[in-house]
């Protein structure tokens, strides 16, 4: 290699190399865009409740408007949207577009198992507020037993047969749907406790039969 030659050896691991590039957050209305082409035209959405909201202010009562949407396709993903705004078209379509960037998978199948994806594989509590929510899975025919309002959030989800009991306030309707979006997380919270658990025992039995491996 010659003086004037400024060229280097390339590393061994150059090859496995992946550039890295800063690029700045796409605005909100592209990222519905994707969700969109992911999803596919299956994706479909509803007005839940449109209610008024007042603040005083110096200058007086200030009135606005909370739209809660909710989007789903019926296939195991569903989303849930709440704006507040002067205007109810923009509430309206503000919640559209944060029920769409919200979009969560639902964990669908029969007790202890995936297979049969229209009904719940384990049995979740939750709570949001003063709102408290049991669903427990049902037999193939039974159908959503389920108040109006959850029952639509179900059936976006793509739940075709579950049992549900709530108590507390379910008046308050804002309470009453986040709370179901938040049991269609916990399906998949179990099952990310239940590995963890299965694998710490696995180690445990490893370390028990074979000291000298190191985990």
């Amino acid at each position: 290699m010659g003086s004037g030659d400024k060229t280097r050896p390339l590393s061994q691991n150059w090859g496995n190399h992946i550039p890295r590039v800063n690029l700045p957050p796409l605005p909100p209305h592209q990222r519905v865009q994707i969700i969109d082409q992911l999803i596919g035209p299956s994706l479909k959405d509803e007005v839940m409740k449109i209610t008024p909201v007042k603040k005083q202010t110096r200058a007086g009562q200030r009135t606005r408007f909370k739209a809660f949407d909710v989007v789903g396709d019926g296939k195991g993903h569903v989303g849930l949207g709440v704006k507040c705004s002067k205007e109810v078209a923009t509430a309206i379509r503000g919640a559209i577009i944060l029920a769409k960037l919200s979009v969560i998978p639902v964990r669908r199948g029969y007790w202890g198992n995936k297979i049969g994806k229209p009904h719940m594989p384990c049995k979740v509590t939750g709570k949001c507020g003063s709102v408290s929510i049991r669903m427990v899975p049902a037999p193939r025919g039974a159908g959503i037993v389920a108040a109006r309002v959850p029952k639509k959030v179900l059936q976006f989800a793509g739940i075709e047969d579950v049992f549900t009991f709530s108590r507390g306030s379910t008046k308050t309707l804002g309470n009453f749907v986040k709370v179901y979006k938040f049991v269609s997380i916990m399906c998949y919270c179990y099952l990310a406790l239940f590995m963890v658990s299965l694998r710490s025992i696995w180690k445990c039995l490893l370390h028990v039969l074979v000291p000298t491996l190191e985990l």
